[in-house]
């Protein structure tokens, strides 16, 4: 999988997870009660799983094609918006922004020899470790914040 499927892969379901959780929110506020309460539950645990695994993934794939951090974080911020993903998945199609393949080999760019660029290409060439590693820490990640609680307190 290129970085550009993966990254409009993962995009496109958070915005999707945008529409589970903004459903919750209408159910709660139509039906009200254990319904609307589990609603929100579930629309917003799915959304937030998603939302972590997009941030992984932008994080990532902003590493791999050098976006530069303020590039990089604004893919990650895309997700705090509704739907914000989706314009910025079309203009980073169009702009070439997600173009190549994984960068699993060093190459004469000078960036090639710094520790990090050789970590990230030594975790690229072990996808399974990698993928492994990043589910884990979405997983606690999204474990630590339930146990937080919800991002606004139910009245």
């Amino acid at each position: 999988m290129t970085p550009k499927r993966l990254y409009r892969v993962v995009a496109t379901a958070e915005a999707i997870t945008w529409t589970l959780l903004i459903g919750g929110l209408v159910l709660r506020a139509v039906v009200g009660g254990e319904t609307g309460d589990l609603a929100v539950r579930v629309g917003g645990s799915i959304h937030g799983f998603v939302f972590l695994a997009y941030g992984a993934t932008a994080v990532l794939t902003a590493i791999n094609q050098r976006w530069g951090v303020g590039l990089g974080f604004l893919a990650v911020v895309t997700a705090v918006i509704p739907y914000a993903t989706i314009p910025f998945d079309i203009w980073a199609h169009r702009a070439g922004r997600l173009d190549g393949d994984w960068r699993r080999e060093a190459t004469d760019d000078p960036r090639d020899a710094v520790w990090f660029d050789r970590l990230v290409r030594w975790m690229l060439r072990h996808p399974y470790l990698l993928g492994a590693l990043l589910l884990a820490a979405v997983v606690v990640i999204f474990v630590v914040l339930l146990q937080l609680g919800p991002p606004v307190p139910k009245d």
